[in-house]
């Protein structure tokens, strides 16, 4: 919903971009010290029930955020959110993944599981959309704070909703089991895989690719600060661009499995540093639309193509199955730590240098990490003989 709706859900919170960059690095710290238990219970429970309690505890804290409760209150149900989030959902869906996609297909699997995540993410983008434009009567330029507030209710109660019934859908209907019956978790089997440099250069290439993921964060305060749209309009453009992940993620799956996905994973971070490029230069600017969206366009592709593959290198990484759920934890705490300094970050960047000299520093920074996404992904091909 901040990414969808950020200049409105900055309105009704009454919050700076740095204040929903500290929400965000509460739900980051938690998810921090989840993310390597959460991938030994991965190794150990079935994940149709891990994945179905974390859906229903999460749409839970809808029923608060829909109170609009304080900021300090906002940064409990941030952190409750790191948990039921990461600890329960996490690496029980991606080794459920690694297991369907079976030796060859890894690429194909995880494009798809993307490709459908992209899809519901926009699709429920868009619909909260039109909940709020309908529910908003009034002409959103003249609309007051309350009158923003009643409508976007609606739109966390219709997140919240279908949040619940996932779980629930997840609970009768998912029939796969990753669980071996192996123990995991000793201190041996941590060591050799913190030891690993595959598991660390798959670590660095999530890191630098989630950067660009967060940047997709600030699209609709872009549009509504530099290109003068309105929240709907913002909003519109925060949704619409999800659809390209998809979109990105089918292409890719119907042939990255014969062109490599280590190799796809370089030409993503190369599309991503061309479009930050666009960004950071600062020629995109009111009025000239249809390059905003050329150049939104060129970044989400690279991002899209990382992120759909990123996790398919497991496998090439020479990382045993049954030992998966641990090694996704361990490549998480190193991947998803800009869940805790990105978005302050770019928050900083945003309120210090107001308008579009923010939003090209933020760019600057995607830059430097689409640099060392590509470096270190060369590595990890030549380390594994790829």
């Amino acid at each position: 919903m901040a990414r969808v709706f950020r200049p409105t859900f900055l309105d009704i919170f009454n919050l700076t971009n740095l204040e929903l960059g500290s929400l965000f690095s509460t739900y980051g710290i938690v998810a921090f010290l989840s993310y390597l238990y959460g991938g030994v219970i991965a190794d150990k429970f079935s994940p149709r029930k891990l994945l179905s309690y974390s859906l229903i505890f999460t749409s839970f804290g809808g029923i608060v955020m829909m109170t609009y409760p304080s900021y300090v209150v906002m940064h409990l149900l941030y952190a409750y959110w790191g948990f039921t989030t990461v600890f329960l959902f996490w690496a029980p869906m991606i080794k459920a993944t690694t297991v369907i996609g079976g030796e060859k297909k890894q690429g194909k699997t995880f494009s798809f599981l993307d490709a459908g995540r992209g899809l519901v993410a926009s699709s429920i983008g868009i619909i909260g959309v039109i909940i709020f434009s309908l529910v908003m009567l009034n002409d959103i330029s003249a609309a007051t704070i309350d009158n923003k507030k009643e409508a976007f209710k609606y739109v966390i109660g219709f997140s919240s909703l279908i949040v619940f019934i996932i779980g629930i859908f997840i609970n009768y209907s998912l029939r796969i089991d990753s669980s071996k019956g192996h123990i995991i978790g000793n201190l041996d089997e941590m060591k050799k895989l913190f030891k690993s440099k595959s598991v660390i250069y798959i670590g660095l290439i999530i890191l630098c690719a989630y950067m660009g993921y967060k940047i997709t964060d600030i699209y609709s305060l872009y549009a509504s600060e530099v290109m003068m749209f309105d929240d709907i309009e913002s909003a519109k453009v925060g949704a619409y661009q999800q659809y390209l992940r998809p979109i990105v993620c089918l292409i890719i799956a119907i042939y990255t499995d014969k062109t490599g996905n280590i190799n796809n994973i370089v030409y993503g971070f190369k599309i991503m540093l061309v479009g930050s490029l666009l960004f950071a230069s600062g020629v995109i600017t009111f009025s000239l639309n249809s390059l905003f969206i050329f150049s939104l366009i060129i970044v989400a592709i690279g991002t899209y193509t990382v992120r759909g593959l990123y996790f398919s290198i497991l496998r090439d990484g020479k990382i045993p199955i049954i030992l998966s759920g641990t090694a996704i934890g361990i490549v998480s705490i190193i991947g998803y730590t800009p869940d805790i300094f990105a978005t302050p970050l770019y928050g900083y960047l945003l309120d210090t240098y107001p308008g579009i000299t923010g939003h090209q520093l933020v760019y600057l920074v995607l830059t430097m990490f689409s640099l060392i996404g590509i470096y270190v992904s060369l590595k990890f091909k030549k380390l594994n003989n790829l």
